[in-house]
């Protein structure tokens, strides 16, 4: 029989309904119900606050508001995981599974990165991210060729329009279109002498000497991934117990601002030219790309982190059976 864990508070509607579905399903799946009142303790009160009911079936866990179905899935996922690992119990202590179950190099390597996949996250975003800011650097110092393999290979993921990116060592560290409307800046057609419509072009200059030099990564891909990287550094020092936030704040302050601020400027753009024109500016464009990769990073991370809990567990339980294993050997 499994055990499901109820985490509720007094005078909590939905905690009661989470009870009665519960005790609907002890006939089709037989259950130990527990029930914690999260006041009964501060450091309960601190972790669950008003996010209650929660129910945990050992890996699995459900948060308000709960369905029927979910909880019927969950326990049943429970169940069945229940009757895997007492089969292997059984199996091992009758001696079947005898030099069968075996730790494999595939195995360390999971339980390794399920233990330090958001460290690899964390430094390839940084890599990725930094990388664009190489370019400029070595256009100023005159290794031109390594600077075109960068600048080339960040072609293929961004479009690397001049009037749309940073720039290094110049005068100022962007050249809008005079369309963005942004006083006090010299805009790209007047610094460069190119046509602010030469697209191609806008994507081929790289800089001179007295403009400076472009990064390799556009102002909003640079502010999305930096985002992403600064949540992702913040997740690792909370110790990744930060939950995930909300999917409905997820797209009201990611989803939105970006979709907003893209779609309305490339809707207005030939070739579509569908609205009044309009150029976004590089502090919308950054800001509208941080939030993004802030807030998706906030509501994604979480339930990797859950995932990779799970598979950790899953794989401490294996290598509890090969220890098995080989004490009855």
């Amino acid at each position: 029989m499994i055990d499901v864990v109820l985490f509720r508070r007094e005078d909590c509607h939905l905690c009661e309904q989470a009870r009665d579905l519960l005790d609907g399903l002890q006939h089709e799946i037989p259950h130990k119900l527990i029930e914690v009142d999260v006041d009964s303790k501060p450091e309960l009160r601190k972790e669950y606050g008003f996010n209650v009911p929660v129910v945990k079936v050992g890996p699995y866990t459900l948060k308000a508001p709960i369905e029927r179905s979910d909880l019927l899935i969950t326990l049943k996922a429970a169940q069945f995981r229940e009757q895997q690992i007492m089969s292997i119990d059984n199996s091992i202590a009758s001696g079947g599974l005898v030099g069968q179950v075996k730790w494999t190099k595939s195995d360390s390597f999971t339980m390794w990165l399920s233990k330090h996949y958001l460290a690899v996250f964390n430094l390839f975003i940084f890599l990725y991210v930094s990388l664009p800011f190489l370019a400029p650097v070595l256009m100023k110092v005159g290794a031109t060729t390594p600077a075109g393999w960068i600048y080339r290979a960040y072609g293929v993921v961004c479009h690397e329009l001049a009037f749309r990116s940073w720039f290094l060592f110049g005068d100022q560290v962007v050249y809008p279109r005079v369309s963005a409307g942004v006083d006090g800046l010299i805009p790209y057609g007047e610094a460069t002498g190119k046509d602010e419509n030469d697209l191609w072009a806008a994507r081929e200059y790289v800089g001179d000497e007295f403009v400076g030099y472009k990064v390799a990564l556009c102002e909003r891909d640079v502010a999305i991934y930096g985002g992403i990287l600064l949540f992702g550094v913040g997740f690792s020092l909370s110790g990744r117990r930060l939950k995930p936030v909300h999917w409905i704040l997820w797209l009201l302050l990611g989803i939105l601002p970006i979709g907003i601020d893209g779609l309305s400027q490339l809707a207005s753009q030939p070739p579509m030219n569908l609205i009044t024109y309009r150029e976004s500016t590089p502090y919308l464009r950054s800001l509208t790309g941080f939030l993004f990769g802030f807030v998706t990073a906030w509501f994604g991370y979480p339930y990797v982190e859950e995932t990779m809990r799970e598979n950790r567990r899953i794989l401490e339980d294996k290598r509890h059976s090969v220890n098995g294993s080989a004490d009855a050997v």
